[in-house]
């Protein structure tokens, strides 16, 4: 887990790189058109079909995972342990959400306005052709807070516990939800029991996540108090039982308000706000965001790599 966590962090996800995750948005596309065309188009037919999809595509991740191993275990246990940590890493987005969140931040700094919107709208599911720079600061800030649990701490509690197959069938459950997991007249009842399954298996990484990270603001030069005040009101401000889990500790650690209405696929859906408004969020905001995400997503590696290494010796 070390080992994977410092290689995403020195070379992230280079393109040219095949990755597991491209491929599991390829099947998923796939497989949503042959479940539509092989269940009746009614709300019933349709939940069935996205239960199969929530079924087939995790337990097919993990079962890649493993055959990977297997096969190069029968060569070479160090290309076993060569390729676990890569699996690993591909798991993990701790840079590659750096980049992205920091490239609306220089676009930001640059005042073009347009830019900002374009590079915020590659990591985010809203619409974004009409924020304002506030509103494009803040939905950066809320990608990192959020994915400082679904990109690293929670891929990292799976590898924690199985390796990287489990890791990899955590990550075709993230990916499922953020493709079919919406609420709108398309996946109402397709995307239902993805919806629920990845609520189930970020429930306690969320939360777990949350919690270190108030702990670890003083390191990353933030208010812990707040964080704690705010993520014990707002922690709960939200449809999903985990979104609002990180996003209320940053927005208290920042001191700023996040969250509140939002445009998804031409509609309009209106969220509580986490945090207080005692001052307009900033592009700086962007960067501290960051700081305190790679500060927790540090430590959650070395708890859980000690975690399993006590396990192992007993």
């Amino acid at each position: 887990m070390l080992a994977a966590f410092c290689l995403d962090l020195c070379i992230g996800d280079p393109r040219w790189l095949p990755h597991p995750v491209r491929g599991m948005g390829r099947a998923i596309g796939k497989l949503e058109g042959l479940l539509r065309r092989s269940f009746p188009a009614t709300p019933g037919g349709e939940r069935a079909a996205g239960a199969v999809l929530a079924a087939v595509l995790p337990l097919g991740s993990f079962g890649a995972g493993w055959a990977v191993l297997r096969l190069c275990g029968m060569v070479s246990p160090w290309l076993a342990l060569l390729a676990e940590i890569f699996l690993c890493s591909q798991c993990l987005a701790a840079r590659d959400l750096k980049q992205e969140s920091m490239a609306v931040y220089r676009e930001l700094m640059k005042g073009d306005l347009p830019a900002a919107r374009q590079a915020v709208g590659r990591i985010v599911g809203r619409d974004t052709a009409a924020l304002t720079a506030e509103g494009v600061t803040k939905a950066a800030v809320e990608t990192v807070a959020e994915n400082t649990a679904d990109g690293e701490t929670a891929p990292l509690f799976w590898m924690a516990l199985g390796g990287a197959p489990l890791a990899l069938a955590y990550k075709a459950v993230n990916t499922m939800d953020s493709m079919v997991g919406y609420k709108n007249d398309r996946y109402r009842h397709f995307g239902t029991a993805v919806a629920r399954l990845d609520d189930l298996v970020n429930w306690l990484p969320a939360r777990l996540s949350a919690l270190l990270m108030i702990a670890l603001c003083p390191l990353a030069g933030l208010d812990g108090r707040g964080a704690w005040r705010i993520w014990r009101r707002d922690r709960r401000k939200h449809k999903s039982p985990n979104s609002a889990q990180t996003e209320a500790a940053m927005a208290g650690a920042l001191g700023v308000e996040l969250a509140g209405d939002a445009w998804y696929f031409g509609e309009l859906h209106h969220k509580p706000t986490l945090g207080d408004d005692s001052r307009p969020v900033e592009p700086e905001d962007i960067r501290r965001a960051n700081r305190l995400m790679y500060w927790t997503s540090g430590a959650f590696a070395l708890l859980a790599a000690l975690g399993t290494l006590v396990v192992t010796l007993l």
